[in-house]
């Protein structure tokens, strides 16, 4: 099996991180480690599976991130997406939206370490590829000391190639997804201390990281970071990442280059019928604090979305910013 570089990688993020949207950050980062929306057992056994989980070969490394609590389940979904060329399977163990409780999968399984230690090892029986887990510190009056020490200790007897942590809590009673995500404190030490007491397992920290320098910060403790919302609503931080984390040149200097050379994909897309706001609605933050922003910004609202959009629309679009790289901008 191939060893996972864990040192970098950008957060499945429901509605986001789509196809297109992992495509546009493959040609900011190179090395960076690229996941999907989480995709439920069900879906991938019974649903259409090349709309659900086919992508492009440009994405590698890319994970797959499963939501399911039954073992047999789990294992065959495993199997599919390993089928289908994903470099990684991941167990989602962290989402707290309604949805996902009702479907017994998510953060709610924190509360069940048992069942997800047994989800583990079967999936890891099923496939060659890693397979991951995705967590939090623990849910409602959960001792994170306890709760994320159980978890982990399972999947890794399980056979867990690695652990995420999400470093807050999620309170399943009382607070909304959204607010999941901002309002229970990080808990950054908790991870810390995990990565202590487990020495030789990979464990990658999550959870509130605004930036690169952060991200190097943390590394200093655990052995990789994920940054979710700082990734997307401000795509141009991933310009640094190949040559702040890993040492290497990135695939382009500037968001323009990105562009450019993502035009092909996204023709190839229109031919097929995509409309092109189902890509260019990823590009929103492209160039934060680069003259011409906001105009870059209002064309593509304005014109992206029509009938028949084409790439004429993004150049024009790209036509309104200023010559500066936006990580130069910004600093």
């Amino acid at each position: 099996m191939k060893s996972q570089d864990y040192r970098f990688s950008v957060a499945p993020m429901m509605d986001w991180t789509d196809r297109h949207c992992r495509v546009f950050h493959r040609h900011l980062t190179g090395r960076a480690l690229l996941y999907t929306e989480m995709v439920t057992t069900g879906a991938v056994i019974h649903g259409d599976r090349q709309r659900l989980l086919g992508f492009d070969a440009s994405e590698h490394p890319v994970a797959l991130q499963l939501g399911g609590s039954d073992p047999r389940d789990l294992a065959e979904a495993a199997r599919i997406g390993e089928g289908f060329g994903y470099d990684e399977i991941n167990l989602n163990v962290g989402c707290p939206s309604d949805r996902v409780q009702n479907g017994r999968f998510g953060a709610c399984l924190m509360a069940e370490p048992e069942l997800v230690a047994r989800c583990v090892a079967a999936m890891k029986a099923a496939v060659a590829v890693p397979v991951t887990v995705k967590c939090r510190i623990g849910i409602d009056e959960q001792d994170p000391e306890v709760a994320l020490d159980a978890i982990a200790r399972g999947v890794v007897a399980a056979g867990c190639d690695a652990l995420i942590v999400h470093a807050r809590k999620a309170w399943l009673n009382g607070l909304s997804p959204k607010e999941n995500r901002d309002i229970p404190p990080l808990d950054y030490d908790r991870v810390y201390r995990l990565k202590r007491a487990m020495p030789d397992v990979p464990i990658i920290i999550n959870g509130g990281v605004p930036g690169i320098d952060e991200a190097k910060a943390h590394l200093q403790h655990v052995d990789g970071v994920m940054l979710g919302r700082a990734a997307y609503q401000d795509p141009w931080r991933l310009l640094s990442v190949d040559s702040e984390i890993f040492g290497e040149a990135a695939p382009h200097a500037t968001m323009q280059d990105a562009f450019e050379a993502m035009m092909p994909y996204i023709e190839a897309q229109l031919a097929r019928g995509t409309r092109l706001h189902a890509i260019t609605r990823h590009f929103v933050g492209a160039f934060h604090a680069v003259p011409g922003a906001r105009a870059f910004r209002r064309h593509l609202a304005e014109q992206g979305v029509k009938p028949g959009a084409g790439l004429e629309v993004l150049r024009d679009a790209i036509a309104h910013v200023g010559a500066r790289a936006p990580a130069e901008a910004a600093a």
